[in-house]
């Protein structure tokens, strides 16, 4: 029998502690080879995106399913996420459909997701069971699913019958969902995710690049509208 799912509500992120992590997290970003280093004059992120390398681990793939909006949208976001934290949740309820609606169904906004399973082994299962949905072009359906009813980090029931219970939910395959749950090339893919945001300073979830620009945290939904539009005007 499936596992019962229990809703739990995510503190808001302080905006000092944010802005503290957002600091943290440029001077990291700006010191990798290519870009400028701290404390110099850094030409913006939005004024020369194809410039930027930051802007430039944009995927674009057309076949990519964990990716919302149009392949070639002059905005990318890029989300490095995973499905345990609280304030990768109160973005996915509280922000994402704002910015679907208003900027991926006009065709401005590309949203890509990255994993970055940090919190421990339960986050590394689902990772990789979200990856196992999106084999079945579930992915987003998995996603929604996942953060309605966000389980409290290492409660130690995100367990692989937790997520088959997902999947039988969206209706995927749940046999195969096993065996790409299990596969090394599933793990991989996780694994590649994980890295990359390791390679760019990420030490914490969610963190987002829009068009190159960190945003750290679950700001405000008001914060990504002023960014997207920024980049946007600039594109």
């Amino acid at each position: 029998m499936p596992k019962s799912r229990t809703s739990t509500k995510s503190p808001t992120l302080p905006l000092i502690l944010a802005a503290v992590a957002a600091i943290a997290l440029l001077v990291t970003l700006f010191d990798l080879p290519g870009a400028a280093p701290s404390g110099s004059a850094r030409e913006s992120s939005r004024a020369a995106p194809s410039d930027d390398p930051l802007a430039q681990l944009a995927r674009r793939q057309p076949d990519d399913p964990m990716a919302k909006g149009d392949v070639d949208a002059p905005v990318v976001l890029i989300a490095y996420s995973e499905f345990q934290c609280p304030f990768c949740g109160k973005f996915a309820r509280d922000t994402a459909p704002t910015l679907v609606d208003q900027y991926v169904a006009d065709g401005t906004l590309r949203i890509e997701w990255r994993d970055f399973p940090y919190l421990g082994p339960e986050s590394t299962t689902a990772a990789l069971a979200g990856r196992a949905a999106a084999a079945q072009d579930k992915f987003w359906e998995f996603h929604d699913v996942m953060y309605a009813d966000q389980l409290p980090p290492n409660s130690g029931r995100l367990d692989e019958a937790y997520v088959e219970s997902v999947a039988e939910e969206i209706g995927l395959d749940v046999e195969q969902f096993r065996a790409d749950m299990a596969s090394d090339a599933t793990r991989e893919l996780v694994a590649a995710d994980f890295e990359e945001g390791q390679a760019i300073g990420i030490t914490g979830t969610p963190s987002f690049l829009i068009n190159g620009t960190p945003v750290v945290g679950a700001q405000p939904t008001e914060v990504f509208e002023q960014v997207i539009e920024e980049a946007a005007d600039a594109s």
